[in-house]
């Protein structure tokens, strides 16, 4: 790793936490956590956002002046508008889809929640996803934060996978292991 990525995730890691204290202490985490899930979502689906605050060329008071709209349009909790601010004047901005990704993220440690990826070959109901939600709840003894992908590509079964944990239930791991059996025969 060079220096330079190790300084960005240690300065983003400290904003982040920095965030986090604030939002703690102004007893208002689930709504900047919330807010800060729909800023990155706003990252990934608009290229112009995201040229705005990723482009070193933008001037502070253009970025500033977007942020306030978007803080004004969305209802955006006033500590979180004054952080993206503040990450504006400290020419940080380019950081703040990192930074808000370590606050989620802290705050779902926090909660003593554990990080879980399914991923199914089929569309599953919200009423299926629940389902396997609360059986890993109950497997691990921990909150477990689910996060579901739909992959056709599998073509039948699950893979769940929790922290270093992995079961693959799925068609096309099964035909990989066939295959890999045949060409070792």
């Amino acid at each position: 790793m060079s220096k330079k990525q190790s300084f960005s995730d240690t300065s983003a890691g400290r904003y982040s936490l920095a965030l986090y204290e604030l939002a703690e202490e102004a007893n208002a985490l689930d709504e900047i956590e919330k807010h800060s899930s729909s800023i990155i979502k706003l990252i990934s689906s608009s290229d112009e956002f995201n040229s705005l605050i990723k482009d070193p060329t933008n001037q502070k008071e253009d970025q500033l002046n977007v942020i306030l709209k978007i803080s004004e349009n969305y209802k955006l909790n006033n500590l979180l508008t004054k952080f993206l601010s503040f990450l504006i004047s400290k020419r940080r901005l380019f950081y703040v889809e990192k930074i808000l990704k370590d606050f989620i993220e802290t705050c779902s440690k926090k909660r003593g929640e554990i990080k879980a990826e399914l991923t199914a070959a089929k569309e599953l109901t919200e009423n299926e996803i629940n389902s396997i939600k609360e059986d890993l709840t109950k497997s691990f003894s921990s909150k477990i934060k689910l996060n579901y992908k739909y992959d056709p590509s599998l073509i039948g079964g699950l893979i769940v996978q929790v922290g270093s944990t992995m079961v693959d239930t799925s068609i096309k791991n099964k035909l990989q292991q066939i295959e890999n059996r045949m060409i070792e025969a």
